[in-house]
């Protein structure tokens, strides 16, 4: 990490006005959206970590809460319906293969050129031919992995298995009865959830990308969780050796998602 003072937050717009932005510059680049897909019954867990050690494995400045604390989110969710923006019911028919299976995204927050996004540090799939997709197109760290969630709040159950590489991450969540509700202006779950732009740099490669997304702003509640395995995330390196648990939300999802081309980053 760089020796510089730590900086300031960067200015953030209201979620009505971030979600608006991130609309209007997707509507005017030309080609985007490239696919469209539902994300949904989203899982969102919370860690911070020591900054140093990740970013000595993001190419990337990390963008830091309250401009001193790196924090990782691991997001279980299922992806329904992805298909690309045009071609209609000829290119929805090739995509049916992989157009719905289940995430878990291991991400972080960043920021280049003024712009604050994500980047994924390792995503683990339920669809083998899916992982093909993301490291191609995107650059994004697409892996396989066995995955069992019954995300059911409603009911009472929220609980998932995730296993890869021998190793798993286990959880159950209880909540009650859910009042969704969109995240604060300037609060930390804005922080975490609203953001509309992913960074991706393949390992072994100096070939970063970023593209756009948009979607509604999230509906979500609190959730408190208890993770019973946490083995697959501390396999990831030595940043993840010491994390702490600072919170979780709960969404049923957004219907919508548009995705746009990757283009290099400077």
């Amino acid at each position: 990490m760089s020796s510089h003072a730590p900086f300031p937050p960067p200015v953030r717009r209201s979620v009505a006005k971030l979600h608006l932005e991130a609309r209007r510059q997707m509507e005017e680049t030309p080609g985007d959206p490239l696919f469209l897909a539902g994300w949904q019954r989203a899982l969102f867990l919370h860690y911070e970590v020591e900054a140093e050690k990740l970013q000595a494995v993001v190419p990337f400045e990390l963008d830091l809460w309250a401009g001193k604390k790196a924090i990782v989110s691991l997001v279980a969710f299922t992806m329904e319906g992805m298909r690309p923006s045009r071609g209609g019911q000829w290119s929805k028919w090739l995509m049916a293969p992989i157009a719905t299976h289940d995430f878990l995204n291991v991400r972080t927050y960043v920021r280049h050129e003024g712009v604050s996004g994500i980047y994924f540090l390792r995503e683990w799939l339920s669809n083998r031919l899916a992982t093909r997709l993301g490291p191609l197109i995107f650059g994004l760290p697409y892996r396989f992995g066995t995955i069992e969630y019954d995300h059911r709040p409603e009911e009472g159950v929220l609980e998932g298995k995730v296993c890869a590489d021998d190793c798993s991450l286990r959880y159950r969540a209880t909540m009650a009865y859910p009042s969704w509700e969109r995240v604060g202006e300037g609060s930390r779950d804005e922080f975490l959830l609203e953001r509309y732009t992913a960074f991706t740099c393949l390992r072994n490669s100096m070939r970063r990308r970023s593209f756009r997304v948009w979607h509604e702003p999230w509906r979500q509640a609190p959730v408190e969780v208890c993770v019973e395995d946490s083995a697959l995330i501390r396999s990831l390196g030595p940043w993840a050796q010491e994390t702490r648990f600072i919170g979780a939300n709960y969404s049923p999802g957004v219907a919508e998602v548009w995705m746009g081309w990757p283009r290099g980053v400077g």
